[in-house]
This record gives C-alpha cells, structure tokens and sequence, in this order.
C-alpha cells in the first residue's frame, strides 16, 4: 500500500512597496512622531507671533488698565512706577465732564445714523451687482471697494473740495440752480450728517463685498423653485434672499458697529471735533486728553470704557439677531 504526499505550497511572497503592510508584531518603518514633539513643534512656529503680540499688544493692553487707576501724565513718562494710584476717580470723573458725555452722545449718534445706511446701502448695491448689472459688472465692484484701500488723507481731500461752500461742487451745483450751499463742515447741525455720509461711502464698499459672498453662497435651485411657485421679485428677496442672509448681516452688522463706535479718522481729519464739538467722538477725545494733554490715567479710562460699550453692545447684538440666523 503506497500513500502520497502532497507538495507543500510555498507560502506567497511578502508584499514590498506602498501598499505592503508590516507584518505582525514588526515595525513600521514610518514610525510617528510622539505627541510632546508635535506640541513643541506647533509652539516654536508659534513663538514669533506669541512674542510679538506679548510685547505689543498684551503688555500695552494691561499697562492701560493699571494706568487708569492712577494719575500718569507727562511727568510721569520718565519714572512710570512714581504714578499715583487713585481708584476709581478717573472713571467717576468721566460721568461728570460734560465734553466727555458730549463726545458719548456724538458717538452713539454717529452708530445709529451711520450703521443701519452702511448696511442697508451695502445689501442694496450688492443685490443689483449680483443680479440687476450685467455689464462692466467688474468695474462697479472695483469702484464701490476703492475708497475702503484710498487713505483718508485723499478721501479727506476730496470731501473738503465737494463741500467746500464757496467753490466746491455742491456749491457749483446749487449755484447753478440760483440756491446757496451751506457750510456743511462749520455748522453744528449739518457737520456730523455730512461725516455720516463720508463715512458711508467709504465703508460701503466693505459690506458690499461681504453681501456678494453671502448672495453667491444662496442655492441657485431655491430662487429657481420660488419662481416656479410665482414669487414675484420682491417676494424673492423678501422671502428668500434676506432670510439666507441673516447670518452675513449679523456679521456685517456687528463689525460696522464696532468700526463705528471707534470712529476716529474722519472727524480728526475733516472737523477736529467742530464745530462746538459737534462732532467730537470718544476715540477723538482720548486722543486729546493723552496725547495733547498728555493725562494718560485719564485718557486709558475712557479706553477702558469704550472697550466696556462695546463689549456690551457687541453681545447684546449677537443675543438679538443670532436667534433669526438659525
């Protein structure tokens, strides 16, 4: 009786190159590197910007808060530790000066006014360059965002020379017609309307661009089913355009309002906070009491305190309106 033995297989060679998988219990060539390496790794990329934002921005930020609590001023620059410390006077002197209150009163003007025309100019434009401007579309765009990058220095120029009362181009324009044109910039009344209106046109171009990215980022196939139902055009933007945009107004709302309750450049440049400090600003009068008076104890409280309005109305707009982005 004869018994056969099968051949033994070969066992199947081993799998070489990218796609081969290490066999069990070796070791994988590419081996990972450990947590802490990464972690250090990630903190030394770091460490430029961590120390630039240290010595520029935290450390400022912190000596401010320290110097509103004391009398600092000028002779105090040399030897800032002989400042005294005062509690909180700086901050209960602020509510009794009336030029401080003033400027308070301008500047919570100047946001109520100016922020709901930015916005609201900015969606209107947006719309018609997103839909309603077939040609030289490009150009439009260009045109309403080149005051954001223009210096102020320019605009200002430029703004002097439209309302200028005697020879500017409003003025050549009434005179036309057999009217007068008004000093806008040396009236009590017509100063802070006309900084308005500068400030307006010069951020438009800003909200513009955040209401394009938001109108291009609604689905085209709601607008289309919207006009299949019968939706008329304002029906559309009612329904559907403003609805989908909440979440960019609430954005665009809530920076132009801090841009806004800092307003500084266009008063300090055009006015001087004139006339009758009708359109002197919080941001203005700090500037003054540090800088020109040098009392620096008081000027940080001011900061302080438009820090703490902005904060609160920062908040309060991102409670009301963020419920309607949802």
């Amino acid at each position: 009786m004869s018994t056969t033995t099968e051949p033994v297989a070969d066992a199947a060679p081993a799998k070489t190159g990218p796609g081969a998988h290490s066999p069990p219990g070796g070791r994988d060539r590419r081996k990972r590197r450990p947590v802490a390496v990464q972690h250090l790794a990630g903190w030394l990329f770091s460490t430029p910007f961590l120390v630039l934002f240290a010595v520029f921005m935290a450390l400022p930020i912190l000596a401010t808060l320290v110097m509103s609590f004391t009398d600092f001023g000028l002779r105090n620059v040399t030897d800032p530790f002989s400042a005294e410390f005062i509690g909180l006077e700086n901050y209960t002197q602020l509510f009794e000066d009336e030029k401080f209150l003033k400027a308070l009163f301008n500047t919570a003007y100047f946001v109520v006014v100016g922020v709901p025309l930015t916005v609201g100019f900015g969606l209107v434009v947006a719309v018609l360059l997103n839909n309603g401007i077939d040609r030289a579309r490009t150009f439009f765009r260009v045109g309403f965002y080149a005051p954001v990058v223009t210096s102020i220095v320019a605009i200002a120029v430029v703004w002097r020379f439209v309302l200028d009362p005697s020879d500017g181009l409003i003025a050549g324009l009434a005179f036309e017609v057999g009217l007068t044109s008004p000093d806008f910039l040396g009236s009590e009344a017509l100063a802070m309307p006309s900084l308005i209106v500068m400030a307006v046109w010069r951020n438009l171009g800003t909200v513009m661009v955040l209401f394009i990215a938001g109108l291009q980022a609604i689905p085209p196939d709601v607008r289309e089913a919207a006009r299949l139902d019968g939706a008329s055009t304002w029906q559309e933007f009612r329904r559907i355009t403003v609805p989908l945009l909440r979440p960019t107004m609430l954005y665009t709302t809530v920076i132009t309002t801090i841009g806004y309750l800092n307003v500084f450049e266009e008063p300090f440049v055009m006015t001087q906070g004139g006339p009758s400090d009708s359109t002197l600003t919080v941001s203005l009068s700090m500037y003054r009491e540090g800088f020109n008076f040098f009392h620096m104890g008081y000027a940080s409280a001011m900061a302080y305190v438009l820090f703490v309005v902005i904060m609160a109305i920062t908040v309060l707009q991102l409670r009301l309106l963020k419920d309607n982005t949802k």
